[in-house]
C-alpha cells in the first residue's frame, strides 16, 4: 500500500454556529423573566438600542383586538375596556407581612414589660418560618443568664398568639395547642397525641383502640379532628423572600367554538434603534473609527431584535399545534389530555426536536383551564383500545377520579384499580398505578380505610 500526500477539493455540507446563532438559540430558550434580564444588559451594553413604548400593549388590549375580529358575546367585556389604563399587579400589592412581623406586632401589644420583652424578642426570631421554635429555653436563658423557667412564662404567652400552635417546639406540642385553644382537648386526644401519633399516621386505628379500650369509631374520629389542625402554623405567611408570578407567553381564548392562540406582547419589551444613534451615524462617516463602532451596535441591536421576533413566532407556532392536538383537553379537561411528544410537534410545524424544547421549556400558556407550563402537554402513556394515545397525566386524573368515589371503608387496591381502569380500555400494570399513585401523594388502600 502506497501512502502519498497531496491536496483534493471536497464539497461538504456544515452548520456553522456564529456567535449571532447562539445568541438567537440561548434567547429561544430564556423564559421571561431570563430574557428581561438579558435584555436588560443589552441595552446597558449597547447604546444604540431603546425601548420602544409607542408599541407597548397591555395584554387588554391585545384581547380587544381579537374580540373585534370574531365579535364574540362570551369574552369577559371588563378585560377590554379602551379607556382604561393598564396596570401592573406589583401596583395593587404591598409589602407581604412575615411570621416575624405579626408576632412582633402581637408582643407590642401583650402584657410582657421589660426584660420579659427583651426575651419575647428572642424567641420571636428563633422561631422559623414554619412557626415552630428552634431553641430550648435553657439555651434562650443562657444567652441572657437568666432563669429558664422566666423563659418558659414568656413562651407561654409567646404560645396564645396567633397563629394557633406558633412557638411549639415539636409536631406533638403544636397540636396540643391548637387543641386547647379550640377547647377540643381531652386526656384521651392528648395520650394519642403524645404516644400514638404515628400509628394514626399509618391508619393503625385498630391497634391504638385496642391500647386504650375504646370503640375504634372514636379512634376514627379523634384521628379525622387531628387532621383538620395546621401542622405548620407559619407557613401562611411569607418568608420574606421576593415572590415570582408567572407571566404567560401565550394567551388562548374560546371564540365561536374555536381556540385562539395570541402571544402576551406585554411580557417581552418592545425594542428599537434609537432615532438619536440613527442620525450620529450618518454624521460619523468621516471618523472611522467611530463609524465601526456605531455599525457593530447597529449590527448587534438589529440581530437582538430579529432573535427576538423568532423566539416569539417560535412559541406561537408550537402553541398552535399543541392547542390543535389537545383539543379534547381544552373542551373536557384532564381526563382527554393526549399522548404528546416533541417529535409529533416539530414534524407538524417543520422545526428541529431540540428548537421546539427550547421553545417550552420555561414557556407558560394561559388557558380558559388556567395556567399551564407548554410542557404539561407533552406526556407519554399508553394506547386505548380507540388507538388514541392516553397520557400519563390523563391517567392520574381518571385513577384520582376513582379513588375519590371509592367506598372509604372498603377502598380499591391498586390491583382493583387496573381492572377499574381495564373496563375503560386502558391496560396498565399494578406497579405503575402505584407509581402514579404515590406521585399524586395519595396513601395506600390500607391508609385510606375509614372506620
Amino acid at each position: 500500500m502506497k501512502l502519498s500526500y497531496g491536496l483534493a477539493i471536497e464539497q461538504t455540507q456544515k452548520l456553522a454556529m456564529t456567535p449571532e446563532l447562539i445568541q438567537a438559540i440561548r434567547i429561544l430558550q430564556f423564559n421571561n423573566q431570563e430574557l428581561d434580564s438579558f435584555i436588560q444588559d443589552e441595552l446597558l451594553d449597547n447604546p444604540v438600542l431603546e425601548f420602544d413604548k409607542s408599541k407597548e400593549e397591555s395584554l387588554a388590549e391585545l384581547q380587544e383586538k381579537i374580540r373585534e375580529d370574531y365579535e364574540d358575546p362570551g369574552f369577559k367585556d371588563w378585560m377590554y375596556s379602551k379607556d382604561k389604563e393598564e396596570y401592573s399587579f406589583e401596583q395593587f400589592t404591598s409589602k407581604e407581612e412575615t411570621l416575624e412581623d405579626y408576632l412582633l406586632l402581637q408582643l407590642t401589644f401583650s402584657s410582657l414589660k421589660g426584660a420579659d420583652l427583651k426575651y419575647g424578642r428572642y424567641i420571636i426570631e428563633a422561631i422559623d418560618e414554619n412557626g415552630y421554635l428552634t431553641l430550648s429555653c435553657k439555651q434562650i436563658a443562657q444567652a441572657f443568664d437568666a432563669d429558664p423557667e422566666d423563659i418558659g412564662r414568656v413562651l407561654d404567652v409567646i404560645q396564645t398568639f396567633e397563629p394557633v400552635g406558633v412557638g411549639a417546639r415539636d409536631l406533638k406540642e403544636c397540636l396540643i395547642i391548637q387543641l386547647s385553644a379550640k377547647g377540643l382537648l381531652d386526656d384521651v386526644i392528648e395520650y394519642i397525641i403524645l404516644n400514638h401519633l404515628e400509628d394514626l399516621g399509618d391508619n393503625k386505628l385498630n391497634k391504638v383502640a385496642k391500647k386504650l379500650n375504646i370503640p375504634v369509631t372514636q379512634v376514627q374520629m379523634i384521628c379525622d379532628l387531628i387532621r383538620t389542625l395546621e401542622p405548620k402554623p407559619g407557613r401562611s405567611f411569607s418568608n420574606g423572600e421576593t415572590v415570582k408570578y408567572i407571566i404567560p407567553d401565550v394567551i388562548v381564548e374560546k371564540v365561536n367554538d374555536e381556540y385562539v392562540v395570541m402571544n402576551n406582547d406585554s411580557s417581552v419589551p418592545h425594542l428599537v434603534v434609537s432615532p438619536y444613534y440613527s442620525s450620529l451615524s450618518r454624521e460619523s462617516k468621516n471618523d472611522e473609527e467611530l463609524s465601526k463602532y456605531l455599525t457593530d451596535k447597529f449590527n448587534s441591536a438589529l440581530w437582538l431584535i430579529k432573535s427576538i421576533e423568532q423566539r416569539k413566532r417560535t412559541i406561537y407556532n408550537v402553541a398552535c399545534a399543541v392547542v390543535e392536538h389537545q383539543k379534547d383537553f381544552f373542551d373536557n379537561g384532564a381526563k382527554y389530555l393526549k399522548t404528546l411528544t416533541l417529535k409529533q410537534i416539530a414534524d407538524s410545524i417543520g422545526m428541529h426536536e431540540s428548537t421546539v424544547s427550547r421553545a417550552v421549556n420555561g414557556k407558560y400558556m394561559q388557558t380558559p383551564r388556567g395556567v399551564f407550563e407548554i410542557k404539561y402537554f407533552f406526556s407519554s402513556g399508553i394506547s386505548g383500545n380507540d388507538g388514541e394515545g392516553v397520557s400519563s397525566n390523563s391517567i392520574k386524573t381518571i385513577i384520582k377520579e376513582i379513588i375519590d368515589n371509592e367506598d372509604t371503608s372498603k377502598p380499591y387496591s391498586d390491583q382493583d384499580i387496573v381492572g377499574i381502569l381495564s373496563e375503560k380500555g386502558i391496560e396498565i400494570s399494578r406497579r405503575t398505578v402505584a407509581k402514579y399513585r404515590e406521585g399524586m401523594n395519595i396513601l395506600s388502600s390500607s391508609k385510606r380505610r375509614r372506620y
